[in-house]
This record gives C-alpha cells, structure tokens and sequence, in this order.
C-alpha cells in the first residue's frame, strides 16, 4: 500500500516506522528539515521537506496514486487543507487526528474518510498514570476490554518464567491475555505463545478489562 504521512511529530514518527516495518511505501511530509533527515535516516522512508496543505507538495510526494494519507499536523487548519486537496487529488483513503471534537464536523467535511479522536484516549492515559503508573493504556476494544502496555522491571520475579507459568498463578486474572512482546534491544515484535520466556526490559501487550489491570501488573512488576 502506498501511504503518504503529513505531519512527522511523535505520533507521526511511530506509524511512519510501523508502516516501513509492514514493507508499506511510505512519504513523509515535514516542515521540519531536521525531523525529515533524521526519519529518513531511521527509516529509509522517502521524506519531502515542505507542507502538506501545499498542492504542488503533495502532488511531488505522489499523491495521484497515494491509496491512503494521513494526516497529522498540529493545525487544524492545515489538516483541513490538506484534506481537501488530498480528495481533489483522487486519494481514495483520508485519515486525520482530531484533537478538538469541535471540529470533527468540518473535518469530514473536507472529505475526511476516518476520524481518529485522541481527546478520550488522552484522558483515559492520564487516569491509568494515576492509578496505575506502571501500565499505559493503548486502546479500547469493543465489549469493554483495553489493550495496555506494561514495562517488566529489571529485578522483575516473572524473569525468565514461561507465560503459561505466569497466567497459571492463582491471583493472575483469567480474563487477561497476552498478545504481544516488544523487544527494543532486539528491535522486535513476537506474539506469544504459552511457552515464551519473559524477559527484564520487554514491553508487554494485554488485553484486559480495566478492573483486572491492576492485579496483573502487580504480578508483571513485582520485583524479586
């Protein structure tokens, strides 16, 4: 899929590097010269330096036969415009975060396909800070169930247990599910199974119900 990004701030950053990672082709578009040189220099994604709610800066990043964009400028009002030429242009697919709902009308408006609100998720991340600072939500899922990421410590106890050993524990919710482990010394993402070892410094990703979290970080944290 050819995926053009506007905007390559810390959101813009991340998905840039997990579309490269899908072997998706990539653009980046920043005003930023520096934030271009170095993307491109982590990534090898083609970048432009320039802005998006240019017309001819759009068109140079390919944007006739782009099948999504995405856009994620800190301006409302340069979204909007980059939106708008984005569907004058013939890209099928547009994407755009919406940090104020008051403007979630005009935004499929402009022709806007899928609305990505961050007001509740952000709201959602400063509570769990609060509750639980070991643990950071990602995302909610139908039925009421949250994708959440947890740190395993250094001096973790469940270093080098499999995780059937640790769900098998009796405080351990039943309902909770590993479904992810992030290596960031190895730069790598595994989906567990029950006989894959934890290790200190993995970032582990559960689904959980919010009132089962807390009784399987405190197993996942708790230090020897």
């Amino acid at each position: 899929m050819f995926v053009i990004v506007a905007g390559a701030g810390i959101i813009g950053k991340e998905i840039v590097k997990m579309l490269v990672k899908k072997k998706h082709d990539v653009v980046v578009i920043d005003r930023d010269r520096e934030v271009c040189e170095m993307l491109y220099a982590e990534t090898g994604a083609m970048v432009i330096h320039g802005n998006a709610s240019d017309i001819l800066v759009l068109e140079e990043a390919g944007a006739a036969q782009a099948d999504v964009i995405v856009c994620l400028m800190q301006s409302h009002a340069d979204n909007i415009a980059c939106s708008l030429l984005a569907k004058s242009l013939g890209i099928p697919r547009i994407i755009a975060r919406l940090k104020d709902p008051r403007y979630e009308q005009a935004y499929l408006e402009a022709g806007v396909t899928t609305v990505a609100s961050v007001a509740d998720l952000l709201i959602n991340r400063i509570i769990m800070g609060v509750e639980q600072p070991k643990v950071k939500r990602i995302m909610s899922l139908s039925g009421g169930a949250e994708i959440y990421a947890v740190n395993i410590p250094e001096k973790a106890q469940v270093s080098g247990m499999r995780i059937r050993e640790v769900t098998s524990q009796s405080k351990f919710p039943r309902e909770v599910v590993f479904m992810g482990i992030y290596d960031e010394n190895q730069g790598s993402f595994q989906i567990p199974r029950g006989d894959y070892i934890m290790q200190p410094g993995y970032t582990v990703f559960l689904v959980s119900k919010p009132e089962d979290i807390g009784k399987a970080t405190d197993i996942l944290t708790r230090e020897k």
